[in-house]
C-alpha cells in the first residue's frame, strides 16, 4: 500500500504540518511530496492520499494547486483526506475555503474522500469548506492558533488512520 502526503505551501505552514501529519502516522511507507514538483502521473502511482493546502486572498487555492493539472489526475475509489491552513480572524469569512475548492475538484474524480471534522471548537465566521456543522477536512491556523495545530492533527489522524493501514 503506498501513501502520500502531496501539500501545497507557500510560507511553510502546510509543509510543516504535511510533515507533522507523516509523524503522527508512525508509518515508514508515507512519501511527502510538494505538488510544485510532483506531476499528476506520479500521484496515480499512490493508493492512499493526503493532500494539503493554504487558502490565499479571498478563499484561493494556494498558487502551487492553482497552477496544477488535475485533468491527469487518476484518483477514482481511491482512498483520500484534505487538510488545510487559514486565517480564522484577519479572513473569517474564507476561512479554509480551499479545502472546499480541493475537495470539489477530488469528488468529481470520485475520490473516496474521509477525514470531516466538526467545526464546534473553532472560531471562524464563514468558510465554504463547513457542510452540516463539518469541515471538508482537517481546518489548521498557525497564525492564531498555533498551540491547537498538534493537538488537531493527532486526534484527525486518530480517526482517520483506520482507512489508510
Amino acid at each position: 500500500m503506498k501513501i502520500a502526503i502531496v501539500y501545497g505551501s507557500t510560507l511553510g505552514n502546510t509543509e510543516s504540518a504535511a510533515f507533522e501529519i507523516k509523524k503522527e502516522f508512525n508509518l515508514e511507507n508515507i512519501d511527502v511530496l510538494n505538488v510544485s514538483n510532483t506531476s499528476p502521473e506520479k500521484i496515480n502511482e499512490y493508493d492512499k492520499l493526503i493532500f494539503g493546502t493554504s487558502t490565499w486572498g479571498l478563499g484561493d487555492l494556494q498558487d502551487d494547486w492553482d497552477a496544477f493539472d488535475f485533468s491527469k489526475l487518476k484518483i477514482e475509489n481511491k482512498t483520500v483526506a484534505i487538510f488545510g491552513m487559514g486565517d480564522s480572524e484577519v479572513y473569517a469569512f474564507t476561512y479554509c475555503d480551499s479545502i472546499a475548492k480541493l475537495h470539489k475538484i477530488l469528488k468529481s474524480k470520485n475520490a473516496n474522500i474521509v477525514g470531516y471534522v466538526s467545526d464546534k471548537d473553532y472560531k471562524y465566521t464563514k468558510s465554504e469548506s463547513v457542510v452540516d456543522g463539518m469541515f471538508l477536512g482537517l481546518a489548521l491556523d498557525n497564525d492564531n492558533f498555533e498551540d491547537l495545530t498538534e493537538s488537531r492533527i493527532k486526534k484527525w489522524v486518530s480517526e482517520i488512520k483506520k482507512h489508510f493501514i
